[in-house]
């Protein structure tokens, strides 16, 4: 079985948004899917989505976990972008939270240090 995961982040200001995700996922989207919502490609079968919805912007939540942790928040910070929070588990797994500027969160999850 293959499964395709769509990630959906709704905004108010499409173009604002359009800049703050360029910065933070490191360029343009993968897709322009239209003049209201824009795609990036994150995994093979994973996508971020960002899309004009007003009546639902500011709500969502999602956490990717990746394997180059370190590097990709030193490359998200180097485009100036800093993290909100930065969590660390009893088991060692640490998370970043970002806030777009309407308050969506996007975080990066990565394993214990020296994993």
């Amino acid at each position: 079985m293959t499964l395709d995961l769509f990630a959906g982040i709704a905004v108010a200001d499409h173009a604002a948004a359009l800049v703050w995700y360029e910065c933070f996922f490191g360029g343009p989207p993968t897709y322009v899917v239209s003049d209201t919502e824009a795609l990036w490609e994150v995994t093979e079968h994973g996508s971020v989505v960002v899309e004009l919805r007003p009546d639902r912007a500011g709500h969502a939540f999602h956490t990717l976990f990746v394997t180059d942790f370190d590097e990709r928040v030193a490359a998200i910070g180097e485009r100036g972008l800093q993290p909100t929070r930065q969590e660390t588990y009893d088991n060692g797994v640490r998370k970043v939270i970002y806030h777009d500027p309407e308050g969506n969160e996007i975080s990066y999850g990565g394993a214990p240090e020296g994993a």
